[in-house]
């Protein structure tokens, strides 16, 4: 099937502004056509909000698109972030679990946002003004605010400082552990695959034991190319891969303004993505028609 995909390079991580992109999902289609892409993925932060202006623009860009979701789960302490590509979006299971995780991350919000404007001029209302409507309001919209009133100069540079867990106003929210998360995917017809895993390096990888819970609940990949992910951290996310049979996939995590992560920085190979699609029971990728 993915030969009937546009030519052009794939990439499978990619946000809008209905999480923490700084680009309307019609902008950020647009933005990929631009950047040469034939294939991308939207996959906000526990949303499917931006899919169908996205997938109708895709028609119009002549690009195909693979509607997904980054899902937030967890796993103690650490936030351990999960792809799902071509689920159903009205499956029951994932829609609730979905509405609690962005509940959690409100309340987590608005509770981080009234301990900041304890020390800094930092109000509710200044974060809302840097969402959109619809909106997965979290962390990057508290920067953005932070950014706007002068507190921090970019928001990479107040998640290095204001809001890093060591400046004591990080809370954590709620998610679901990870074994959770990709039950939740498969039963809804989706394919999962753990992002950016070794952002901590090869210490940091899942370990085998719970990486195979993972694979036998139904886990399709691993993201390794990831500029986040470190050299050693890759390596080891390779050897796993292949002992595991699991697919490697590269992707940009794209975030428009939001981050120096540029599409097509990273992508994944086109027979990953005939694998993934022909797994995927949930959904259909949007492929253009292709003229001869």
């Amino acid at each position: 099937m993915a030969s009937a995909f546009p030519p052009g390079p794939i990439d499978l991580h990619a946000h809008s502004s209905a999480s923490d992109g700084t680009e309307t999902p019609i902008a950020l289609v647009r933005a990929a056509a631009d950047a040469g892409l034939g294939t991308l993925a939207i996959t906000d932060h526990d949303s499917t909000a931006g899919w169908e202006a996205a997938s109708d623009e895709a028609l119009r860009q002549g690009i195909a698109l693979i509607p997904g979701m980054e899902l937030s789960t967890r796993k103690g302490y650490a936030s351990v972030h999960m792809l799902a590509y071509l689920f159903d979006p009205n499956n029951a299971g994932l829609v609730a679990e979905t509405a609690r995780i962005r509940s959690a991350r409100l309340t987590r919000a608005e509770e981080m946002v009234t301990a900041i404007g304890a020390d800094y001029d930092l109000s509710w209302a200044d974060v809302l003004e840097q969402t959109q409507d619809g909106a997965t309001v979290g962390r990057p919209h508290i920067a953005d605010a932070l950014v706007a009133k002068g507190h921090s100069l970019t928001r990479s540079d107040a998640f290095a400082g204001i809001l890093h867990w060591q400046a004591g106003y990080y809370q954590p929210h709620y998610a679901p552990d990870p074994l959770t998360g990709v039950e939740l995917i498969v039963a809804a017809g989706g394919v999962p695959v753990i992002a950016h895993p070794a952002t901590r390096g090869r210490a940091g990888v899942v370990s085998e034991d719970e990486l195979a819970r993972l694979v036998d609940a139904g886990l399709f990949g691993l993201e390794v190319d990831h500029r986040e992910n470190t050299p050693d951290g890759k390596e080891r996310l390779r050897e796993l891969a292949a002992k595991f049979d699991l697919a490697i996939t590269g992707s940009s995590d794209y975030h428009g303004a939001g981050k120096p992560n540029r599409l097509a920085e990273n992508s994944t190979h086109p027979e990953v993505l005939e694998r993934l699609v022909d797994r995927a029971t949930g959904w259909k990728p949007v492929v253009p028609v292709l003229s001869d």
